[in-house]
């Protein structure tokens, strides 16, 4: 029987099989199996007196203790924020997967990065495909004269790319974006799981060879995660998440994978018109502007190893639906369905008949379950119409609510209440000063007597 020319990959997790199934067999995800060629059949061998199949020899292993593992320089994008999440800098020979929203800055922050390394003397290349090169001067004038001293090719065949990587040899490249990139011996379609695969795998090759450091800039779906098989997320060293609003001027890199630093940090921009500028004390920009208002609370929140301070506010409203609306931006909108259970189960702060919104301000999204008690005070303050603290000194909190109604503690609670405590807000309702969620809202609403806030030291 002649051997079938055509796989079924999925482009959810890049399983593969022989015929069409509309649920895949790997991730159980529906209608994901795409159709591609086959590779080609490698030649067959019998087991050599080496005992491996074709004549491979066995390799002898190597204790860990006698690896020599060399002390790497890293290269110095210049932009501090970039560099911490990073880890320190740029591998040579690593590869780093920059994701997010289209319009939200990737091309801005990687022309910066390479006009920086142009100015400090290193080979740079910048490799377009969706886009010419007059479209990327002209984004490239606004960010200084370095940013005009990096050489760029638009090409989107990736044989091209790979012989201009290795007659040029940069110390960093970006590709702009890898789901353009195409392998012309594949039948897929630019972005489709076999060519990104391919894309991926060939520039890595080149990348360890030539110790090139790359940044591939991908594409997200809808909802927010990366495009492509999930295998492109394992085949890099990094993987960065650019996050924000377009509409909104700050933006969060996240590291979601680094092999050769922590996930935990976490870097703020802000887009100007001269292109993106860190910004080094983000809790003052929030703290001054918040309101103070029914409905605000300042959350004491760990954004990697940095405390950062930032306003939640809810609004509580009357509604005609059934059921009515929950609206979040900002937060999971579980946590939210959670503490709105917990507060009218064991705090009496019934929400059933009301559309409840509830807004992190700046375009900051915090996943930690410390924004808890933050949220549920923020909801009760705008449901009871009564402010928590004064526009100069809003209160603040942070802590984890449980489905008993107890309040668990999280990492780090000293510097948050330092950082709370370096802009004067001294009201900061945590635990373990308070156990449970209606003795927040007493503590709060200055209703309690035996506990009160937690005053920060």
């Amino acid at each position: 029987m002649a051997r079938s020319a055509s796989i079924y990959v999925c482009s959810d997790c890049g399983h593969t099989e022989p015929r069409w199934h509309g649920q895949c067999p790997g991730c159980t995800a529906w209608n994901t199996l795409v159709e591609e060629a086959a590779p080609p059949k490698a030649g067959g061998g019998r087991a050599g007196r080496g005992g491996g199949a074709g004549g491979a020899r066995a390799r002898t292993p190597t204790v860990l203790r006698d690896v020599h593992a060399e002390q790497t320089k890293r290269l110095h994008t210049s932009i501090g924020e970039l560099d911490r999440v990073l880890g320190g800098g740029l591998v040579p020979g690593s590869l780093v997967l920059l994701g997010g929203s289209p319009g939200i800055g990737k091309s801005t922050l990687t022309n910066m990065a390479l006009g920086h390394l142009a100015g400090a003397g290193h080979r740079t290349l910048y490799v377009t495909g969706e886009e010419s090169a007059a479209q990327v001067r002209l984004r490239a004038e606004r960010l200084g004269d370095h940013a005009l001293e990096v050489p760029i090719v638009a090409e989107t065949d990736l044989d091209a790319v790979v012989a201009t990587l290795d007659a040029e040899r940069p110390a960093a490249c970006v590709i702009d974006s890898v789901q353009t990139l195409h392998a012309p011996d594949l039948t897929g379609a630019p972005g489709s799981v076999g060519q990104v695969r391919e894309v991926a795998s060939r520039i890595m090759s080149v990348a360890k060879s030539n110790g090139t450091a790359v940044i591939l800039v991908g594409h997200v779906t809808k909802e927010g995660a990366l495009a492509g098989p999930r295998v492109l997320e394992h085949l890099v060293d990094c993987v960065l998440q650019f996050e924000g609003e377009r509409e909104r001027t700050y933006r969060t890199l996240r590291a979601l994978k680094n092999r050769f630093g922590s996930t935990n940090e976490t870097g703020v921009f802000e887009m100007r018109s001269g292109g993106l500028v860190e910004v080094l004390d983000a809790s003052a920009r929030f703290v001054g502007e918040a309101t103070g208002k029914p409905g605000s609370v300042v959350l004491a929140a760990m954004e990697g190893s940095r405390p950062l301070l930032v306003e939640v506010q809810a609004l509580v409203s009357p509604s005609e639906l059934v059921p009515p609306r929950r609206v979040v931006t900002g937060i999971d909108r579980n946590r939210l369905a959670l503490v709105l259970a917990v507060l009218g189960r064991h705090a009496g702060v019934g929400t059933g008949t009301a559309d409840v919104f509830v807004n992190v301000v700046g375009g900051v999204r915090v996943d930690e379950p410390g924004a808890d008690l933050a949220v549920a005070l923020a909801v009760a303050s705008a449901q009871k119409g009564v402010a928590l603290g004064t526009p100069e000194r809003p209160i603040a909190a942070f802590g984890e609510v449980g489905l008993t109604g107890e309040l668990r503690s999280v990492g780090h609670p000293d510097r948050r209440q330092e950082e709370a405590a370096k802009f004067g807000l001294t009201d900061v309702v945590a635990p373990p000063r308070v156990t449970s969620l209606r003795a927040a809202l007493r503590a709060a609403f200055g209703a309690a007597r035996e506990e009160g806030p937690v005053r920060a030291a």
